[in-house]
């Protein structure tokens, strides 16, 4: 039997710490007390991490569950951090033969030595319009689009202040479609969706979190069934460059001039109240919020499962 420890029950007891240890003896968590030693064990009996951001979804609270040898939903520790990472990423889809724009990238200690230089570089390479963007963050946290050298600077700027690696992609005018990856050795993809900026120029923080009319959600996307099925390939295609395992959301561009798709990026734990984009594609696919719960359950313990068949020890 599962049981959950929901919010609530977790505000209750809040005044007493508990940590989760990278131990697999422990495999759970660990009531501390006032002195520092343990004051007993709540075995989990899987963890599903909604957790964004640095630490959350970058492979570092996954490595954590995996030393604990807790299982977990969603993807391990590689996928999680090259989901995390916009250059692996387009690197691995690059390399898996994948549609990607236009990119480069360098670091900030490069940019701050040199800034005529770099930017001479991204401007040869991308072009303008383009985006700039910290490689490793999420929720369009740092990103701006530029239209010449002097925005370019301040987006260079900007992204600089979260994180040492910056990425600059070449703008597009495209549709922002969207679809859900669901599955471990097997995966499939739901029927798309479409991002339709009402009050910026791409879908940014602001609209993604604060402005409520900052955009407008299709589902499904008005697409032909030719090409829904090509979305889905390139979407399946994408979740396996990255060795994705249980969930992901992979995010399309869909040029207006030529209908050509580009694969703009994978989230490895994509938001997932009952009215984000991740469970409300599945919605319109045919499966519901709570049936999705239970399937993503089943894929992390399958998971889990199919790690404990490896060795650990040679002689």
């Amino acid at each position: 039997m599962i049981r959950a420890l929901l919010p609530g029950a977790v505000m209750n007891s809040a005044d007493q710490p508990v940590a989760i240890f990278g131990d697999p003896t422990e495999q759970g968590l660990t009531r501390l007390t006032d002195d520092g030693t343990s004051g007993g064990r709540e075995k989990l009996d899987i963890v599903f991490p909604v957790l964004h951001g640095t630490f959350g979804e970058d492979g570092t609270i996954q490595g954590l569950l995996e030393m604990a040898d807790v299982p977990y939903v969603g993807c391990g520790v590689l996928a999680s951090a090259a989901g995390m990472d916009k250059v692996v990423m387009k690197c691995l889809f690059r390399d898996a033969g994948l549609p990607i724009v236009d990119f480069t990238h360098f670091i900030r200690t490069q940019w701050e030595a040199d800034p005529e230089k770099i930017e001479k570089r991204v401007i040869d390479e991308t072009g303008f319009p383009c985006f700039v963007k910290p490689a490793n963050l999420g929720s369009s946290v740092g990103i701006s689009r530029a239209t010449d050298q002097e925005s370019l600077h301040r987006a260079i700027e900007l992204a600089a202040k979260f994180d040492r690696r910056i990425v600059v992609e070449k703008g597009v005018d495209a549709r922002e479609i969207e679809i859900s990856v669901l599955g471990n050795d097997e995966p499939v993809a739901s029927l798309p969706g479409e991002i339709v900026p009402q009050t910026a120029e791409f879908y940014d923080y602001n609209s993604k979190y604060i402005n409520d009319n900052g955009a407008r959600l299709v589902i499904p996307a008005e697409l032909s069934p030719e090409m829904i099925t090509e979305i889905q390939a390139l979407a399946v295609r994408a979740f396996q460059a990255i060795d994705g395992s249980g969930l992901g959301r992979v995010d399309f561009f869909l040029e207006r001039a030529t209908s050509k798709l580009i694969v703009n990026e994978i989230n490895t734990m994509p938001g997932f109240t009952s009215i984000s984009m991740y469970p409300k594609l599945w919605e319109a696919t045919g499966i519901g919020y709570s049936e999705l719960i239970d399937r993503l359950v089943e894929l992390g313990f399958e998971r889990h499962h199919e790690k404990s068949r490896n060795s650990t020890s040679y002689s």
